[in-house]
């Protein structure tokens, strides 16, 4: 169907975007975190991924926006290569390596380079992946394009679509801690109720997340029949709900009592502001996971604190958070062009 001239991506957002490319792609591989695609020389699977990091969109350091320094070049590489691995451990799938797509103008300082690489290069040791190569183009803007490579067995590969009436919803650590660190990084004058090292806590956990690969083990042990619906909360806690109830085509009631909201943030700020941080803060890069609940209770006591059961899969499609005595809707959370 032939569009207005005159229609924008702002005008149909993340999500209408989305739904007109994914004409373009194979139906049975495109709608979760990563692509799974066969291999022709084991029994495992492929999946791949690319997630893109633009200046002043996605990180700041002080090129874009001088007055705006919250992430080193070295932040900026662990931080991008994170993004892409959170997606491979959402898909059951662990890391063999990544390409790297990189668009400079030609007022980057070489050393600035140099610094982004050696963070890419220590996030890929700590998880035993390679760097494969990539490419370099002039740009008006500094971008970093990562497409991941992890493999994963076709039996536990877990998909949003597989959510069903009755599972239970597992987070694997806290919310809201990476939008916590970001304030604090904003406005270094705020934050007076924190004592060194919860403030240290939340900075690092904004420019030095980390993938959640140490969970699939754990998953497989308790689910010997594999069967996880899941993805990973890098857009916030609420929309990996809303996505994996959209994709299976179900609702989720949650327990506001539940969320895992890091006691640095309730020390800090109101609870509205904390709620509203650990639903829609975005890039915690927990897995959010959906399974039957004896499986769940064993997963979340193997984990330990802060991992938690904070709600359930329902029939009816809509996705509500009980607070209060009150029944609320969930929105979506972070969008692109919103």
């Amino acid at each position: 169907m032939t569009q207005p001239a005159d229609l924008t991506v702002a005008d149909i957002g993340e999500q209408g975007l989305l739904a007109k490319l994914h004409s373009f792609c194979s139906p049975e591989i495109i709608g979760d975190d990563a692509a799974v695609v066969g291999s022709c020389t084991s029994d495992h699977s492929l999946a791949v991924t690319t997630d893109v990091f633009v200046d002043g969109v996605h990180f700041s350091d002080g090129m874009a926006q001088p007055d705006v320094h919250t992430t080193s070049p070295e932040d900026v590489g662990w931080r991008a290569v994170v993004a892409n691995l959170s997606d491979l451990a959402a898909m059951g799938a662990m890391p063999l390596g990544i390409t790297v797509g990189l668009s400079l103008t030609g007022t980057v300082p070489v050393s600035w380079v140099e610094r982004l690489y050696q963070g890419l290069s220590d996030c890929l040791q700590q998880y035993q992946a390679a760097l494969w190569g990539g490419d370099v183009t002039r740009s008006c803007v500094v971008a970093i394009s990562i497409t991941a490579i992890g493999e994963v067995q076709p039996q536990r590969v877990i998909r949003r679509q597989d959510a069903k009436v009755g599972d239970a919803i597992l987070v694997t650590g806290e919310h809201g801690a990476s939008r916590a660190g970001l304030e604090l990084l904003l406005h270094p004058e705020q934050g007076d109720k924190l004592d060194a090292f919860a403030r240290q806590k939340l900075i690092k956990a904004h420019q030095h997340p980390k993938p959640r690969f140490d969970v699939l083990p754990l998953l497989w042990n308790v689910l010997p029949q594999f069967r996880v619906g899941g993805m990973d909360s890098s857009d916030g806690l609420a929309d990996a709900i809303v996505q994996i109830c959209r994709a299976s085509g179900v609702g989720a009631k949650i327990n506001a009592a539940l969320l895992p909201i890091p006691a640095e943030v309730s020390k800090w700020v109101s609870p509205e502001k904390a709620k509203k941080w650990t639903l829609y803060g975005g890039e915690d890069f927990e897995l959010v996971l959906t399974l039957p609940q004896t499986a769940a209770e064993k997963l979340q006591e193997q984990l330990g604190n802060p991992a938690r059961i904070i709600g359930e899969i329902t029939a009816e499609t809509d996705v509500r958070i009980l607070e209060d005595n009150s029944d609320l809707s969930l929105s979506q959370g972070f969008q692109h062009w919103g």
